[in-house]
């Protein structure tokens, strides 16, 4: 599994958590996987199995002929608690390239395929002096790309929190030039400046401060199979589900779902196969989003 990790980085219970996780998605574990992946000695490796065997008796099986530890008929997680998204989000960092295949916990790994998100890639630079205003609650003076300017333009703006749309990370900040709290997108930062300490309260911004509960439906006009597919892929309970967010945030979550589109008139008198999902209080969200000082 490449290079051995250095000893003392994990403690015991990490070792044994490996071996539940190992028997449950793997269905085997042995002394060579801990001792690889974890660069412990073999008598540490084997101490762990024992140990692992006397706190969750019947979960692994030596089989002598595989040589190896095989997770029991009965078995039953003890030191973790199995999620399928967690399991997937190992896919989705090797995918990424932020986590090596010799760092993940799964080894027979199946075949995969993610379909690329297209991101501008972000200067720690700049990350880093965003979390350093945000932190001492400063304002900071940037060159900022925005949509609605053809060159970039240089401002004061106060960051306070990070926020993510799915596609891009941007900064919630003041900005002292329209005197709103708005969103900046990082990738569109093209450098900053100097810093100066200000007094812009967070508890200000209304729209990071307050949530809205979108409630979803499948499209009124799908029927049948087609309704209760809907059904499953989002998880809904009784034909619906509810979704609770900051309000600064129901804009790019209605974006993404294509729940924004038509916002004047019937969304329902929209092709059901393009949009598979409506929302039920969308009266309700975006009185909450004025309010807030979004829309």
């Amino acid at each position: 599994m490449g290079k051995q990790r250095k000893k003392g980085r994990w403690s015991v219970e990490r070792r044994l958590e490996f071996i539940d996780f190992r028997l449950f998605w793997e269905g085997h574990v042995n002394r060579g996987d801990l001792v690889s992946f974890f660069g412990v000695s073999i008598p540490q490796a084997s101490s762990d199995l024992a140990q692992y065997q006397e706190a969750a008796k019947g979960n692994a099986v030596y089989d002598k002929t595989r040589k190896t530890y095989v997770a029991g008929r009965k078995f039953k997680p003890v030191f973790f608690e199995p999620s399928a998204d967690e399991y997937l989000a190992q896919l989705r960092l090797i995918q990424a390239g932020l986590l090596n295949e010799d760092e993940a916990w799964a080894v027979r790994m199946p075949s995969y395929s993610i379909v690329p998100i297209l991101r501008r890639r972000l200067e720690p630079g700049t990350l880093r002096r965003i979390l350093d205003a945000i932190r001492t609650r400063s304002s900071i003076h940037i060159n900022y790309q925005s949509k609605s300017s053809p060159k970039p333009k240089w401002r004061w703006i106060a960051p306070h929190a990070l926020g993510f749309d799915g596609f891009r990370w941007h900064a919630r900040a003041w900005c002292h030039e329209h005197e709103e709290f708005r969103d900046f997108v990082l990738a569109r930062i093209l450098e900053i400046r100097e810093a100066r300490s200000d007094g812009i309260d967070p508890a200000n911004d209304a729209g990071w401060q307050r949530e809205v509960t979108l409630k979803l439906a499948p499209h009124p006009k799908l029927k049948g199979g087609d309704r209760r597919a809907v059904e499953m892929d989002f998880g809904m309970t009784g034909g619906a589900i509810e979704v609770s967010m900051r309000v600064c945030m129901a804009y790019y979550f209605m974006l993404q779902l294509d729940l924004d589109l038509d916002r004047d008139g019937d969304q329902t008198e929209a092709e059901p196969d393009s949009h598979q999902l409506v929302l039920v209080n969308r009266a309700e969200v975006e009185a909450a989003m004025k309010e807030a000082g979004r829309c």
